[in-house]
């Protein structure tokens, strides 16, 4: 059997920008200093004269890109997550959220899979200080084929976008001849009736992995890829939770305010069911190689395997 193709989303995002920025002169590409880190070194040596370095000063860069799309350009903000959404909180909540300006932000290394950078390095929150800001789409693509759709749907898309993108190298599943990108939708990878597990960046293939481990206990779990985060796709969740009865989230994010949150707020307003929250439980993370981080805080198929049987135990 060939080995699985691997490549981290960050690299996607990189290549998406030379394409979508060979196509449209309006595009414009910011890095905090961290081009190579980004992978937007990529568009720096294709297009060098629309790449803007603004330096480590990720605050500047937020309100430079918010200039710059109010002369009609279209800019991309790059940076690690931990400064994108942290350190700039400020600037993209009052300059690009409260005025609803059409800034994307593509925020790399974001999760634990950063690594050997630490805890420091590793953001877990950014998916929920971006949820609370009116107006914000948020999207977490799961292999390369997905990230590179979603940074076109984010360019096409007037309005701001946050895109979530990971340093290490992921599974590449989806048929990029079949696969189609829809802002705000869901996509089912694997019927079920037993349970759903709803999942978002690198937790999909790791899920879908899970689910083969539950089906050899006699377990047919469906496997929900949730690529945007807000909107979310509320039809989805609640078909999927009426058919199933319980439903598990999977993400490389706080179990507080993250995809977890979300789908929680959808069904116990609409549809009141049983949910089993996968992802960092309220602590931070620690240096290590993403692989043993991964490991260790039971986000990959093992350790998602073992907390839904864990779940189904105690239902």
């Amino acid at each position: 059997m060939s080995e699985v193709k691997k490549i981290a989303t960050r690299v996607s995002y990189g290549n998406a920008l030379v394409e979508i920025g060979n196509e449209h002169e309006d595009l414009v590409v910011l890095t905090a200093d961290l081009a190579a880190a980004t992978k937007t070194d990529i568009f720096k040596k294709a297009i060098p004269e629309r790449h803007i370095n603004c330096g480590i000063a990720e605050c500047n860069m937020t309100d430079i890109a918010v200039g710059l799309a109010l002369t009609g350009k279209v800019p991309f903000c790059s940076s690690f997550a931990m400064f994108s959404a942290g350190r700039a909180f400020e600037q993209v909540r009052n300059s690009i959220g409260y005025p609803h300006v059409n800034v994307k932000i593509g925020a790399t290394h974001a999760g634990i899979s950063v690594g050997e950078d630490g805890a420091s390095h590793q953001c877990n929150e950014d998916i929920a200080l971006m949820r609370t800001i009116p107006g914000m789409v948020i999207i977490s693509p799961a292999d390369d084929v997905e990230a590179r759709a979603a940074v076109r749907a984010a360019y096409e898309y007037v309005g701001p976008v946050y895109l979530r993108f990971g340093r290490a190298a992921v599974p590449v599943f989806n048929d990029e001849a079949s696969y189609k990108f829809e802002m705000g939708k869901g996509i089912v990878l694997k019927e079920g009736k037993d349970l759903t597990i709803i999942a978002t960046g690198l937790t999909v293939p790791e899920s879908l992995e899970a689910a083969k481990m539950l089906a050899n206990d006699g377990i047919d779990a469906e496997v929900i890829n949730i690529h945007t985060i807000k909107p979310i796709d509320e039809e989805l969740i609640l078909a999927s939770a009426k058919k199933t009865g319980k439903v598990v989230t999977a993400e490389e994010h706080s179990v507080i305010g993250g995809l977890g949150s979300a789908v929680c707020d959808v069904l116990s307003e609409k549809l009141p069911t049983r949910v089993k929250k996968i992802g960092m439980q309220d602590v931070f993370g620690e240096s290590g190689s993403a692989a043993a981080l991964i490991h260790k805080y039971q986000l990959d198929a093992e350790g998602i395997y073992a907390q839904i049987k864990d779940f189904l135990a105690n239902s």
